[in-house]
């Protein structure tokens, strides 16, 4: 699964890298618990958190794509389109709002265009080759 390994492998460095700025700033404000009522830190705990609420699907839809036979190129597509687009959110969510940040924005809708493109290739190959894959 060379595609699913590559992309959980980024994933990882990913949720690294978001609970880094989380604990950069816990230090800065000298909160170890919480969000300590300061909206920057709720921010960046956020981006990490929906981050981790959303990956564990994407992995779950490309691993499985991936062991059907799915196409590379729309597998590859959707996981970079999903990866780049939970960067775009990340640093969308450390601008305060109104009005909401424009890569936030774009941030959500890539992510959430990855994943229906992910959901929807599943039924798809599901439908198309019916025998083969029971």
């Amino acid at each position: 699964l060379p595609i699913t390994l590559t992309i959980a492998a980024a994933a990882a460095v990913l949720d690294v890298w978001l609970a880094a700025r989380v604990s950069r700033l816990r230090r800065g404000y000298k909160v170890s618990i919480g969000d300590g009522g300061n909206e920057a830190l709720l921010r960046r705990i956020r981006a990490h958190g929906n981050y981790v609420e959303n990956m564990p699907i994407a992995l779950i839809l490309l691993a499985v794509l991936e062991l059907a036979g799915g196409d590379r190129r729309i597998l590859w597509g959707a996981a970079l389109l999903f990866i780049l687009s939970r960067i775009l959110h990340a640093f969308g969510m450390d601008r305060a709002s109104p009005p909401p940040s424009r890569l936030r924005m774009f941030g959500m809708i890539g992510s959430t265009l990855a994943l229906v493109i992910l959901a929807g290739y599943a039924v798809f190959l599901l439908y198309q080759h019916p025998a083969a894959l029971r």
